[in-house]
């Protein structure tokens, strides 16, 4: 291959597909400038970008576009090459008409792997169907400070929980054949205070202990095959640049074999906003240095002025080389470079492309089905005095109050299409069913008579709506109160990228209009669908319940009406803390000490419900704990076991969540992290024996040195409802020597469940 013929294989160019099933066009976005395709495509083409989510079409008429372009594209470079096509499939596919599934944080919420693995296989048997071959999903990032607006994309402000359902996520959708993309590596979520692509101020053991684990798990366990960097600097190097990050820690040493692909821009950032490069071609040596493979979304550093410093000695060709070898193996693993490749995808295939609109489904009922499951098990019941659930047979008034009641829109993330794209394009049908909260009350409740108030907007601050809500509320039986977030880009919406918090109140004039509910004396159930947590007020203690829902996807109001009603027992736990106070932040629960409340602040960071809280419609008995042998070595692991019996009179799900608590260590620690769960179906009366193996390798750190160690010394393994409801504690002893450990460690401890006697 030629120079150019190589750099062509490492860069993409964004597009929209037609929806008349003609070949795809160049996208036209302000951050970059318009490409030729004639111009480039005798030299080959490494990726298309987005031809699904760009513009609304009709996914037949879609898959046919892109077809046309593949073809095209192979047919137009000397070797027959065709482009990897990726999509964007955080909520679910991001395209046209394609089932809008709930958002990360609700995956999270779940506490359940299996589930979301089979999320993610029908998410890439979609994809796949249509042609795509690369997804850019899942967000890695844990949560640090939850006013920054991308938190609904994130799994949690735990590293175990993240690393475990997105390695899950990551084997869902890489055995449907879809590259999965690891993102953003790294550090994105600790901007300086929440504020999206800020500075990045944390130290090498936050960076090791907190940030890194789940995408270390991820590349060991999930086959993943690609990665892409993030945008921020972390003591002042940008990912993109960064080698030791790109090169030494993840191919050297976790030994990945797959691309790293540039987040949107982020090549040329380090130009235009690092200020670490002088020109263009300066940022395409630095990343392509540092281990970036692919330019996208376009070609802009990669093309040209990577071209011209090549060609003038100031960047080596075999970096060109190396990454391009990279590129097409990854195409080859993929099927593009066989002889027999053909560009027609799976739903094309034995077709009539003459009347393809509407013939092929992205969200058939299946999907559909399964977006539900994920939205009940993902609602989680914060605070209930008895009154949920409300029986469906009984007449009652409902006052349904808040700027979210008959929003269709309320349940979607801002990544999911009809809020990413489908928003600039108005006058364009949805393309799924969204039920308002009012239409899954009015079904879920037959009997009810359902009062609707907007009362205020998500956040207009408008307060003249308060004197009809209010009289409704205090005709009612009982007020659902629904609140929250508008999911949406860069300042147009209360959640989203860009769309950061100055606090954590509720925006708007929410939180005036809950407390004047509170006040008329109706039970009030504060019903909230957000990207976030945010603090309640009052409300925390004064609601009668609290339902947090995290952006549920397309079948969210029907899982919420579902848990108002019983039909559904609540099983959700919270993957980040709610806040008792708007102000505290940052404060996620993974704090040392100094993090706690004291009596030297005036700041109290304890929050109102913490990580792993969420409350069922039954009881349950944590009991019978025993412990193997109470010294180990720190080569060794504890052997444990307990006994959980549901003692209510409703089947439930209960959540034993495993932390470690390590009192004395070299360096600070957090008072207590996860390092374990496991998921309890029980009927009433039934128990369950769980044995717990827990690798002592589970308590090392990063020490002193910068080495991960496993140290001796006494440790706390809590088995907890939440990391603030402690059950049982086993008190052991690690003995012998202080042991280093690396990459090969063991990173789960081993559950078993049998039935209890």
């Amino acid at each position: 291959m030629t120079l150019k013929e190589k750099i062509a294989q490492l860069y993409g160019v964004w597009v929209g597909a037609s929806d008349e099933g003609a070949e795809v066009a160049p996208h036209q976005h302000d951050m970059e400038e318009p490409v030729d395709l004639d111009d480039l495509l005798p030299d080959g083409l490494g990726q298309l970008t987005r031809p699904f989510g760009t513009a609304p079409v009709d996914p037949a008429l879609g898959a046919l576009s892109l077809m046309r372009t593949q073809a095209r594209i192979a047919a137009a470079n000397r070797f027959g090459i065709p482009a990897v096509a990726h999509e964007e499939c955080l909520a679910g596919f991001a395209a046209w008409g394609a089932t809008a599934y709930p958002v990360p944080l609700s995956w999270g919420a779940t506490f359940d792997p299996a589930l979301v693995r089979e999320m993610a296989a029908a998410i890439g048997r979609d994809m796949r169907a249509v042609g795509v071959h690369q997804g850019l999903a899942p967000v890695l990032d844990v949560v640090r400070d939850a006013r920054w607006g991308r938190v609904e994309e994130t799994i949690g402000e735990d590293p175990y929980l993240v690393g475990t359902i997105a390695t899950a996520y990551v084997q869902g959708l890489e055995s449907a054949g879809i590259v999965a993309t690891l993102k953003h590596f790294a550090g994105y979520s600790a901007s300086r205070a929440g504020r999206n692509l800020a500075p990045v101020g944390m130290g090498a053991r936050e960076l090791a202990d907190v940030i890194l684990p789940p995408f270390e798990m991820a590349i060991r366990e999930s086959g993943v095959r690609s990665v892409m960097h993030a945008y921020t600097d972390t003591d002042g190097i940008p990912s993109a640049a960064d080698d030791r990050l790109l090169t030494g820690l993840l191919r050297d040493t976790w030994g990945f074999t797959g691309t790293v692909v540039a987040d949107y821009f982020g090549i040329a950032f380090l130009q235009t906003l690092h200020g670490v490069a002088g020109t263009f071609g300066e940022a395409a040596g630095a990343a392509l240095a540092a281990g970036v493979d692919v330019e996208l979304p376009t070609v802009k550093t990669f093309g040209d002025p990577l071209l011209d410093a090549v060609r003038q000695g100031h960047v080596s060709e075999e970096l060109v080389d190396r990454a391009v070898r990279r590129v097409l193996l990854q195409k080859v693993r993929l099927g593009l470079i066989d002889p027999d490749w053909s560009p027609v995808p799976p739903a094309l295939r034995g077709v009539d492309t003459d009347s393809l609109r509407g013939t092929v489904d992205l969200d058939p009922a299946a999907n559909r089905e399964l977006a539900g499951r994920i939205a009940e098990r993902a609602v989680v019941l914060l605070r209930n005095d008895g009154t949920l659930p409300l029986d469906p047979r009984t007449p009652r008034r409902i006052a349904l109050i808040g700027p979210n009641a008959e929003a269709p829109t309320a349940v979607l993330g801002c990544y999911s299409f009809p809020i990413h794209v489908g928003g600039q394009h108005p006058d364009f049908p949805l393309g799924i069913d969204l039920p308002t909260l009012r239409d899954s009350l009015v079904a879920e409740f037959p009997g009810a008579e359902v009062l609707v108030a907007r009362g205020t907007g998500v956040d207009d601050g408008d307060t003249e709506g308060f004197t009809e809500a209010l009289d409704l509320a205090r005709r009612a039986d009982v007020v659902v109160a629904a609140l929250g977030d508008r999911a949406g880009l860069f300042g147009r919406g209360t959640s989203g990228e860009g769309c950061d918090a100055e606090s954590l109140a509720l925006p708007g004039a929410q939180q005036q209009l809950l407390d004047a509910l509170l006040d008329t004396g109706t039970p009030v159930v504060t019903t909230l669908l957000t990207g976030r947590p945010y603090a309640l007020g009052r409300a925390a203690e004064e609601s009668a319940a609290i339902l947090q829902s995290f952006f549920p996807g397309e079948a969210g109001t029907t899982a919420i009406a579902s848990v108002l009603s019983g039909r559904t027992g609540p099983s959700g736990r919270l993957p980040v803390s709610v806040p008792r106070h708007p102000g505290a932040q940052p404060s996620t629960y993974l704090a040392s000490r100094l993090g706690h409340t004291s009596g030297v602040s005036s700041i109290d960071p304890t929050p109102a419900f913490g990580f792993g809280h969420g409350l069922t419609y039954t009881t349950f008995d944590w009991s019978d704990l025993t412990v193997e042998d109470t010294e180990v070595p720190t080569d060794g692991e504890v052997r444990l076991a307990l006994t959980v019996a549901n003692t209510g009179d409703r089947a439930g799900t209960e959540l034993v969540q495993l932390y470690l608590h390590d009192p004395v260590a070299s360096v600070v620690q957090p008072v207590q992290r996860l390092i374990g769960y496991v998921r309890l179906d029980l009927v009433p009366g039934e128990r369950k024996r769980i044995h717990a193996a827990v690798p002592a390798d589970l308590a090392s750190f990063t020490g002193r040195t910068g080495t991960r160690t496993v140290e001796p010394g006494e440790l706390e393994l809590r088995l907890s409802a939440s990391s603030t409801e402690p059950r049982l504690t086993a008190r052991v002893t690690l003995t012998g020597p202080v042991r280093p450990v690396d990459h090969h460690r063991r990173l789960h401890a081993d559950f078993e469940v049998h039935p209890g006697l």
